[in-house]
């Protein structure tokens, strides 16, 4: 399925991967992982993550993704996947109205040409058209990231000092958000 969230025009698509596609892309996840983490993006992993490594944590995700309680995105822009984010629908009973925002990566050769924030506008627009109600996500204080979700009108609750380790093996802060939805149609 190809979304492209308010009708915005360019020559990068953004494409909800289902189950068949989503091993197909495997290679591809991998390599914009594996570039977010040589970045230094504090996105779960240290230095030394290769394209293996990462094959193997995506692959582990596969019967999430079949099941449909993890929604995976790329983006595609000049023929190459340059980006991606996924969605984990909230498993518990009590909890079925949230989601969580899960890695947002972008190759650094296509930064700056605004698929971060369409990747993010594509995982809100599908939370609220399946129900969800609120959205929750973490990342590295004083990041870009950070940065970008706020200007997409997410609210920090929190920040948690020396969290998590980026990539060198550093410690560092975590802020916390959350985003409130609407009802897709309301």
């Amino acid at each position: 399925m190809i979304e492209n969230p308010r009708g915005r025009a360019g020559a990068a698509v953004i494409e909800r991967l289902d189950a068949a596609s989503f091993e197909e892309q495997l290679p591809a996840l991998a390599a914009v992982l594996v570039d977010a983490v040589d970045d230094g993006a504090s996105v779960g992993f240290l230095a030394g993550f290769d394209v293996p490594a990462a094959t193997a944590w995506w692959r582990a995700r596969s019967p999430a993704v079949g099941a449909g309680g993890l929604a995976v995105w790329v983006a595609r822009d000049d023929g190459v996947v340059a980006g991606t984010i996924s969605l984990a629908y909230a498993d518990k009973p009590n909890q079925r109205h949230r989601a969580d925002v899960l890695k947002l990566a972008v190759l650094r050769t296509h930064r700056g040409r605004g698929l971060a924030r369409r990747l993010l506008a594509a995982a809100e627009h599908t939370a609220a058209a399946t129900g969800v109600r609120l959205l929750m996500l973490d990342t590295e204080t004083a990041s870009a990231a950070e940065s970008l979700y706020q200007r997409a009108g997410w609210h920090r609750y929190g920040i948690v000092p020396a969290m998590a380790a980026d990539p060198s093996g550093v410690p560092r802060d975590c802020s916390f958000f959350y985003k409130t939805i609407a009802a897709a149609g309301r």
